[in-house]
């Protein structure tokens, strides 16, 4: 019973969630842009944009199981595939911000870029953590509260069977 509910971790209000999500996607977003503005002067930057999307998801993923959310240990497969969800979603919009940008400005600074970049991410974040934490890790916290229920249930009924018994009780367990 101690091990199941010490494993128990409670979910954390929604302004914590918030918070530790800004710090740990806010974080990884913006060493994100600086990669995706380095490796761009390699690559078209679309491409560029989805290799660091992919990278920068799965550690922003693996960061949000263990630390904003509380869902107590390493982001599963199916969770990261989620994530990869609105990821892309996140990677269309930014796109689409820096399409425009080109469109609307002929050559467009390194700042304005970044100031774009970033202002398309924020408001892509957004949506983001409302799914990450109404559905992607919400899912790990309603199947772990049955687990620890039923590992009370078990120990109460040890507790219960552990004084003696009559041979009738005896019979009617077997």
């Amino acid at each position: 019973m101690e091990t199941a509910q010490s494993q128990e971790q409670a979910a954390p209000a929604a302004f914590t969630a918030f918070a530790r999500f800004v710090l740990c996607g806010g974080g990884v977003g913006i060493t994100s842009s600086f990669a995706v503005a380095a490796l761009a002067s390699w690559i078209p930057w679309a491409l560029a944009n989805a290799l660091i999307t992919v990278v920068s998801t799965l550690l922003a993923t693996e960061l949000h199981a263990r630390f904003t959310f509380g869902a107590g240990g390493r982001a599963t497969w199916r969770q990261h595939a989620q994530s990869a969800g609105s990821a892309a979603a996140a990677y269309a919009l930014t796109c689409v911000a820096m399409l425009v940008l080109q469109q609307m400005v002929a050559a467009p600074g390194a700042v304005l870029e970044q100031v774009v970049y970033l202002s398309a991410s924020g408001l892509a974040g957004l949506a983001r953590f409302a799914v990450l934490r109404l559905v992607v890790f919400a899912r790990n916290r309603a199947q772990a509260a049955p687990t620890v229920r039923t590992a009370r249930t078990v120990h109460a009924t040890v507790a219960r069977t552990a004084a003696p018994a009559g041979p009738a009780v005896l019979c009617y367990a077997a």
